[in-house]
């Protein structure tokens, strides 16, 4: 890759900005009054911002049809370009009629804050049931993903997006490091490859390994939690952040590892969505991307694997990402260290697996999660968080 000393390229080569100028944003407060609303869910405004910082490049707007439907049949854009996950604006019957292609339509929070503005080109219906399938790899309600889905609005709205601007995130300012600027930092730092860690749990020691394995073979670690919206028995993403905070101060190197998060909403689709993340993480400037035992996966929905075997239906070109696999990682009690059935000598009754829903019982019952599991102030910040 000629370009390897300016980092990697944005996905479709060029980094999307959908965040209004200055002119534009007076521009369109000027005319906040008069333009037909649309309230924006909590996930959709999280899709508005990932679109405005460039952090879906190249999308630039919510999908027309010809994109969703190539998406949905073959992870593709319309043009060919590798892409895994519908990104649509969804509303009623109700809400579709009052607007009209052409438009300016207003985009507000769910507080009812004027927060973007959506260039409507096109309104279509589409076919809930096949998007489950093809996405999710089911259409059972009880998946989150699909029952997100099926309690949405069965017309999109699409075209091209602008975030009026970019706030400070209420909990984690310091963390919010959009794609031009981690892209910026790698540069500074001399980085030439960097792997980035998605993750919606708090951090284990199995986490912990894998991410210093990965860090053993590249220059640094982008790591990279999501705090978008998350199933309601997932562990707040506050409580997740304190726990790579700790891990930063005691357990990583220094100046080999950015922690910061990312704003995306979960979709927990598995296979699909692995794909969508390395990419997202592409356009952050990471070259390689971990990809662990299920990810992005909910309940028995996927193969332990799957989301591994997915990489292998794209050329390693149009990925234009390294995904690094690892194995469902242990602690070995033979040779008492983390380890996966490729490193460790033991039998399967002298390894301790342990889970992120194991954990949570734990902790229910008023148990720290062992330190084969868990570095002790991980376990203690848990423990805190969960009696608090």
């Amino acid at each position: 890759m000629s370009h390897r000393q300016d980092g990697i390229e944005p996905h479709g080569g060029q980094l999307i900005n959908r965040i209004a100028t200055p002119e534009q944003k007076q521009e369109f407060l000027s005319k906040a009054d008069f333009l037909p609303r649309v309230q924006l869910n909590e996930r959709a405004v999280s899709d508005l911002q990932m679109i405005a910082i460039g952090a879906f490049s190249p999308i630039g707007g919510f999908m027309e049809q010809a994109d969703y439907e190539s998406v949905v049949a073959n992870m593709r854009l319309a043009n060919g370009l590798v892409w895994s996950i519908p990104i649509t604006l969804s509303v009623t019957e109700e809400v579709a009629d009052a607007l009209t292609e052409g438009d300016l339509v207003r985009l507000d929070d769910p507080t009812g804050s004027f927060i973007g503005v959506l260039q409507l080109t096109q309104k279509y219906s589409y076919d809930k049931t096949r998007e489950a399938i093809n996405v999710y790899r089911t259409d059972d309600e009880k998946h989150p993903g699909v029952q997100v889905l099926y309690n949405q609005g069965p017309i999109h709205l699409a075209g091209p997006v602008w975030l009026l601007q970019r706030s400070s995130h209420p909990y984690f300012p310091k963390y919010q490091i959009d794609p031009a600027e981690s892209r910026q930092l790698f540069k500074q730092h001399g980085w030439k490859t960097v792997v980035g860690f998605q993750t919606r749990n708090p951090i284990h020691r199995a986490h912990e390994y894998i991410q210093k394995c990965a860090l053993e073979t590249v220059d640094a670690l982008f790591l990279h939690p999501l705090v978008g919206v998350t199933k309601d028995d997932d562990i707040a993403a506050d409580v997740r952040m304190r726990c790579y905070e700790i891990m930063m101060e005691h357990y990583f190197p220094k100046d080999r590892v950015i922690l910061a998060i990312n704003p995306a909403a979960m979709r927990y689709a598995g296979p699909r969505e692995a794909i969508f993340h390395a990419m997202i993480r592409k356009n952050y400037g990471c070259t390689h991307f971990i990809v662990g035992r299920d990810h992005a996966g909910v309940g028995d929905y996927y193969g332990t694997y799957d989301a591994q075997y997915i990489f292998d239906e794209f050329a390693p070109s149009e990925l234009g990402i390294v995904p690094m696999m690892f194995e469902h990682a242990f602690y070995c009690m033979v040779t008492q260290g983390m380890a996966t059935t490729k490193t460790s000598p033991s039998t399967p009754e002298q390894r301790i697996h342990l889970s992120g829903t194991k954990v949570r019982e734990m902790l229910r019952r008023g148990e720290l999660p062992p330190p084969e599991f868990s570095r002790p102030e991980v376990a203690a910040e848990l423990a805190r968080a969960m009696h608090q």
